[in-house]
């Protein structure tokens, strides 16, 4: 069922990336960021009440409370460098560079959550790195 659910991520991603920067034509990215906010606090927070969460919240640990803040923060900033660059540069250029996220996750999770690593990781992740420079380069030229 993770599938399903990266799947969706991966679409709602790319519509986030093309809307924003249809909307930033307009609008300073602190701006857009701001705005996009108040909708994540609304609908995350209907997630949590109507999901029956809201009473665990006492449960969380103080371990948790600090990586979600820590999270919290470089999602918001993570938010502002892509809006920031989006701005400034092509939709498809920006995203594909930007995805090199998934590789320094990669890496990050290996080094901190000691998650395997394997020749088919070490492989996408060179592909991808490859094909974020082909991308970048074409833009220059």
């Amino acid at each position: 069922m993770w599938i399903v659910y990266a799947l969706l991520a991966a679409l709602t991603a790319a519509i986030v990336v093309v809307a924003t920067k249809a909307g930033l034509e307009q609008v300073a990215p602190a701006t857009a960021l701001a705005i996009q906010g108040v909708f994540i606090l609304v609908i995350s927070w209907s997630l949590v009440l109507f999901g029956g969460h809201f009473a665990k919240l006492a449960e969380i640990d103080r371990r948790a409370w600090i990586f979600l803040i820590v999270a919290g923060v470089a999602t918001t900033l993570s938010s502002f460098f892509s809006y920031k660059a989006l701005s400034l540069g092509n939709a498809s250029w920006v995203t594909s560079v930007e995805r090199l996220s998934i590789v320094i996750a990669l890496i990050l999770s290996v080094t901190f959550l000691k998650e395997k690593l394997s020749w088919q990781l070490v492989t996408g992740a060179a592909i991808m790195i490859v094909g974020a420079v082909m991308i970048a380069m074409a833009g220059k030229g």
